[in-house]
């Protein structure tokens, strides 16, 4: 990223310093190396490979050496041990290869190894090699063919204000890349683990059930929404709040695409998260057909044991009951990048008066093969192969924009977790968080347009958090919206 200020460049400076990462590269058919964001540089690992390559039977006896040595005695103390051979055996199906040292690893994992292909019904899977065709933008006014995020830096204007704009990145490129043949894939720990409820369910979205509001869509988000029309339902543990669209189109749809601005809200709750995403649905909520792809950023101690923005994904076939699941955390998703790694933190961020970053998502299904693709800028991650889905395994009928958090009312008052940035929509660029240029896929695998008077905006409490949708006819924005809020406050008790 380049340094457009001098506070930037403090700020940069100070996120470096306070979110390190490793990433862990071998030799084997799973590479991975190691390296610090602060302390990592290229001409040394250079400077070195000769010296690496005549200790690499040293290297391969450490690494098998590694695999033995026992877990903290913080963790051992605590737990188990009948818990604890689960959890590493659980551990072992992820993680390719075995854990070299702590922190946020990326490990450099060949293709045809990735846990993602484990999946019963991908036995007879071949990783699709062939790029899918990138859907095309049709023509249209405030079409903006500039939202990618290699684009370093790029500027919108309205009639009123300069909106100027960065695209956000992954943390651990400070460090490099995965060499090619290799997927990245964040490494689970122990510690993820023992942050879930039990082995079965980590990585899942917990299972909730609201009543529909009568004048709700027939088809609405999957895991739980509470929307502006729907009553608060008692889940004595939990609840859900949203800020969302929702499009519905008379037509199939086969693709949905969006620039989302990247924030770290805050979390009051350990088990609390708040998220930015784009759904793509199909099925119905009232029985367990329903069929979901979701991509977007959230914040989550419990999933990642830290309060960084991420990048995620997400899929189920059955309603949330008993298939799909977060990131690469159980077969499924089946990943192509040796660049982009799900799960990895996002940055740098936006903050409130300063420089925005946001990132640009694009799910779609390739025309030719049938695979739903996610990209993340101009960047191929990966696919969810249609073989996993019932209706989706066709088209999606409704596609969602927005955010999420979770609340567990904690002293019996409304969670301070923030959605967004934290403010409300009313706010405006560079205070509220924002996501622009809403476009589905048509059929004949072209972007269209989302029109505003077809997307309906809900926010269960316009008290806590809101949504306010907008066109943009000279800045490029087209069809996009703010949203968020702070949670708890005078008016949201």
């Amino acid at each position: 990223m380049q340094k457009h200020t001098a506070s930037d460049k403090s700020r940069k400076k100070k996120k470096r310093r306070g979110r390190k990462t490793t990433t862990s590269r071998s030799s084997s058919s799973s590479s991975s190396y190691s390296s610090s964001s602060s302390s990592s540089s290229w001409q040394q690992q250079g400077h070195q490979q000769h010296k690496k390559k005549q200790m690499m039977p040293t290297l391969i006896a450490l690494l098998l050496l590694v695999v033995v040595v026992p877990l903290p005695a913080r963790l051992g103390a605590s737990v188990s041990p009948r818990r604890m051979a689960r959890i590493q055996s659980h551990l072992e199906r992820i993680n390719k290869p075995a854990s070299l040292d702590g922190g946020d690893t990326i490990d450099c994992v060949a293709a045809h190894s990735q846990h993602g292909l484990e999946h019963p019904l991908l036995k007879e899977h071949t990783i699709q090699t062939e790029p899918p065709r990138f859907p095309t933008r049709r023509a249209a006014a405030g079409a903006d063919d500039a939202d990618d995020m290699t684009t370093t830096t790029a500027t919108t204007t309205t009639t009123t204000t300069t909106k100027s704009r960065w695209g956000a990145w992954q943390t651990w490129h400070h460090g490099g890349h995965c060499p090619p043949g290799t997927v990245a894939i964040r490494r689970t720990t122990a510690e993820d683990v023992l942050r879930a409820t039990s082995i079965s369910r980590f990585g899942r979205k917990k299972r909730t059930s609201l009543p529909r509001a009568a004048n709700a869509p027939d088809v609405i988000s999957g895991n739980g929404h509470e929307a502006t029309a729907s009553p608060v339902v008692d889940l004595t543990e939990w609840l859900l709040h949203t800020a969302f669209t929702i499009y519905c189109p008379p037509q199939p749809v086969y693709g949905a695409k969006a620039t989302i601005n990247v924030w770290d809200p805050a979390i009051q709750e350990s088990n609390g998260f708040s998220l930015s995403q784009i759904w793509i649905l199909s099925g119905s909520f009232n029985g367990s057909d329903l069929n979901s792809i979701e991509a977007g950023w959230q914040v989550s101690p419990e999933l990642y044991g830290d309060s960084r923005p991420r990048l995620f994904t997400y899929w189920t076939s059955d309603a949330y009951e008993a298939t799909g699941c977060y990131n690469a955390l159980c077969p499924g998703f089946v990943q192509t990048s040796s660049r982009i790694a799900i799960g990895a933190a996002i940055s740098p961020v936006s903050e409130a008066g300063g420089a925005q970053y946001d990132m640009t998502l694009l799910v779609w299904k390739d025309p030719k093969l049938g695979n739903w693709w996610l990209s993340y800028g101009d960047q191929l991650v990966g696919y969810w192969p249609a073989q996993l889905f019932t209706h989706l395994s066709d088209h999606a009928t409704m596609v969602e924009w927005g955010g999420e958090v979770v609340d567990t009312r904690p002293g019996g008052v409304h969670t301070a977790t923030q959605m967004g940035s934290g403010r409300f929509a009313a706010e405006g660029f560079a205070r509220a968080s924002y996501f622009r240029n809403l476009e589905t896929v048509d059929a004949d695998n072209s972007l269209a347009e989302v029109p505003l008077e077809a997307i309906q905006t809900l926010a269960e409490d316009a008290a806590c958090y809101d949504i306010r949708k907008a066109y943009d006819h000279q800045g490029g924005w087209g069809t996009h919206f703010y949203y968020g809020g702070p949670g708890h406050n005078p008016a949201c008790p």
